[in-house]
């Protein structure tokens, strides 16, 4: 189907003077339409085929990119009666440059296979569950837990 009939639902007919120069200058140009549409599949064949070497290229990027950036990635291990810090988040939305994002200490109770960890405050009886990434290990003494405030003067 042609746009003109796609368009105007006609058939376009051109006229005679027209129709003789398109076949002379087929016929000038020795157009064989068999040789052309052979051409043509073998031109989108090869297309296909760039298309899924480019796919192919671009999986083995994305999988080798995922292992480069695996291995940066700190494994933490986390046993029952280690002391941790806990990350707050809400101090993170509300930002204050000198205030600290890590509350604790906490002592691990459970640790999941999964890579969440049950932990308690040690002054109290409380028990909760947070994801180990959330987590990292207390190294320190003791946590001043009392807000002190020094008026510089």
């Amino acid at each position: 189907m042609f746009p003109y009939q796609l368009v105007y639902d006609k058939a376009c007919h051109l006229p005679v003077e027209l129709e003789h120069r398109t076949y002379w200058a087929t016929k000038f140009l020795n157009f064989d339409a068999k040789v052309v549409g052979e051409k043509r599949l073998l031109q989108l064949s090869e297309l296909d085929e760039f298309r899924t070497t480019a796919y192919e290229n671009a999986k083995l990027y994305k999988e080798k990119t995922k292992v480069l950036h695996d291995k940066k990635i700190a494994t933490k291990k986390f046993e029952p009666g280690q002391k941790v810090l806990l990350f707050n988040l809400r101090l993170k939305i509300f930002f204050e440059k000198l205030k600290s994002q890590w509350s604790g200490s906490f002592l691990v109770n459970k640790v999941s296979p999964y890579g969440y960890v049950e932990i308690k405050e040690e002054d109290f009886d409380k028990r909760f569950t947070v994801n180990g990434q959330r987590l990292k290990s207390y190294l320190g003494g003791e946590v001043d837990r009392q807000r002190i405030t020094h008026l510089l003067t």
